[in-house]
């Protein structure tokens, strides 16, 4: 069975940076993409990100572009995701997972049926 666990979230000020952590198990972690997600209350997840198995190429939503950048450590079995000039419609709880590439960028990911706890990211002066 798959587990995943976020951590790395916290509250920072607009501009500020952040480096979520996405540590896997149960999987083969080199031979799957990896996604990272984000919610808000009372609204749908949405994708924020994906690299492929290779390491590239790797995809980023139109509001992220230019200041996140995903990576992954086949080595330690872990996602990355690097937020920076981070602003407060950033404010959501962030999820990973992993998977075939075609599955995370489906629906946003709704075929999945294992989630991490999440972490949360909260942008504010």
């Amino acid at each position: 069975q798959v587990q995943l666990v976020e951590s790395g979230g916290g509250l920072v000020q607009p501009g500020g940076s952040l480096r979520l952590s996405c540590s896997v198990s149960g999987a083969i972690f080199r031979a799957n993409a990896l996604g990272w997600y984000r919610q808000t209350p009372g609204k749908q997840r949405e994708l924020v990100a994906t690299v492929t198995a290779a390491g590239s190429p790797k995809y980023y939503s139109d509001s992220v572009k230019d200041r996140f950048t995903i990576s992954r450590d086949d080595a330690e079995n872990t996602a990355y995701l690097q937020m920076n000039d981070l602003e407060s419609g950033d404010t959501a709880i962030y999820y990973c997972n992993i998977g075939p590439l075609i599955e995370l960028r489906t629906r946003n990911g709704q075929g999945f049926a294992t989630w991490g706890q999440g972490t949360q990211v909260t942008v504010s002066s």
